[in-house]
C-alpha cells in the first residue's frame, strides 16, 4: 500500500502543476482586461505590455459613466434580461413536465418541433421578426425584445429541464399521496424541491444568453435610447472610428458589462449547493 501510494504521489503533483498553469491560462484575460481599464490609453497603446497597473486610476471608469449611457443601458438589460429569464423558465418547466409525465398524441411531434427550432440559424429569422415587432408596435420597446429572447431561449431550456424531471421518479409523488398529500401538494412538497438545481442551472443558461444577446437587440432596438448593455459597449469601438481606439474605456466598460454577471454567479451559486444537497437528502 505504501508502495503503490508513493507511485502515485508525483502524478498527482504534475497533475496539480497542469491543472494550475490551466486555471491561470483561463484567469489571465480577465486579469488583462482589469489591468488594462486602469490605465491610460497612452500606456495601452505603448509597443511594451505592461503587467501591472503601477500608477493607473479610475479615470476611464469617470469617462465611461459620465453621461448616464450606461445606467440607461442597464436598466435596459436588467428589464429584458430578467423578464425572459421568469417566463422561459415557466414555459420549459410545464413543457418539460408535459414531456416527461404524460402521453399524449403528438408528443414525439412536439419533440422533434423542439429540435427543428434549434437548428434553425437565428439570422434567418431577423427579417420576419423585425417585420413582425413593426407591424405589432413593439419595435424598440422592453416587450419586444423581451418576447424574442423567451423564444430563442426556451427549446434549449426546455432539454435541460426534461433531463431533471424525467430523472425524479414519479413514485415519489404517488407514495406522499397515499400517506395522505394532496396530489399538488405531493408536487410542490417533493417534486419542486429536488427539480430546484435543474431550475437554477436553466436560469443560470437563460441569465447569460439574455445578457449577452446582441444580434436580436441590434435588429430589434434600432434607437440609441433603447440600447442594451451589449449595444451600449459597441459605441466605444464605433465613436473610434475616426481615431485611435481608447482601449481603457473599452476595457473599462466591459469590466462594468461583466460585473452584473459575477453579482448573479455569486448568488447562484450558493443557492445551487444548497439544492443540490437538499434534493440529495430529500431523495
Amino acid at each position: 500500500m505504501i508502495t503503490i501510494r508513493q507511485h502515485f504521489k508525483p502524478l498527482r503533483l504534475v497533475l496539480s502543476l497542469v491543472a494550475i498553469v490551466i486555471a491561470l491560462i483561463w484567469v489571465f484575460p480577465v486579469y488583462w482586461m482589469l489591468s488594462s481599464s486602469l490605465l491610460p490609453n497612452v500606456v495601452l497603446s505603448s509597443t511594451t505590455p505592461r503587467f501591472f497597473p503601477w500608477g493607473g486610476s479610475f479615470a476611464n471608469y469617470a469617462s465611461v459613466l459620465s453621461g448616464g449611457t450606461f445606467l440607461r443601458a442597464l436598466t435596459i438589460s436588467l428589464q429584458v434580461t430578467l423578464i425572459a429569464v421568469f417566463f422561459a423558465i415557466l414555459f420549459a418547466f410545464l413543457a418539460a413536465l408535459a414531456i416527461s409525465r404524460f402521453k399524449f398524441r403528438g408528443r414525439k411531434s412536439f419533440v422533434l418541433a423542439i429540435l427543428f427550432i434549434q437548428m434553425l440559424p437565428a439570422e434567418g429569422l431577423f427579417i420576419a421578426q423585425y417585420k413582425m415587432m413593426s407591424t405589432t408596435g413593439l419595435l424598440n420597446s422592453v416587450l419586444g425584445v423581451s418576447i424574442l429572447y423567451i423564444a430563442a431561449v426556451v427549446p434549449f431550456t426546455i432539454w435541460m429541464l426534461r433531463g431533471f424531471v424525467a430523472g425524479v421518479p414519479a413514485d415519489l409523488e404517488e407514495s406522499a399521496q397515499v400517506d395522505g398529500c394532496s396530489s399538488a401538494g405531493a408536487f410542490f412538497r417533493i417534486t419542486l424541491p429536488l427539480l430546484a438545481p435543474g431550475l437554477v442551472a436553466s436560469g443560470v443558461y437563460a441569465f447569460l444568453q439574455a445578457w449577452n444577446e446582441f444580434t436580436i437587440a441590434l435588429v430589434i432596438l434600432p434607437a440609441e435610447q433603447m440600447r442594451t448593455l451589449p449595444l451600449w459597449l459597441r459605441t466605444f469601438i464605433q465613436a473610434s472610428q475616426a481615431r485611435e481606439i481608447d482601449w481603457g474605456q473599452v476595457m473599462a466598460s466591459s469590466t462594468l458589462v461583466a460585473i452584473p454577471v459575477i453579482i448573479f454567479f455569486l448568488l447562484v451559486q450558493g443557492r445551487l449547493t444548497s439544492g443540490l444537497v437538499a434534493g440529495a437528502v430529500k431523495g
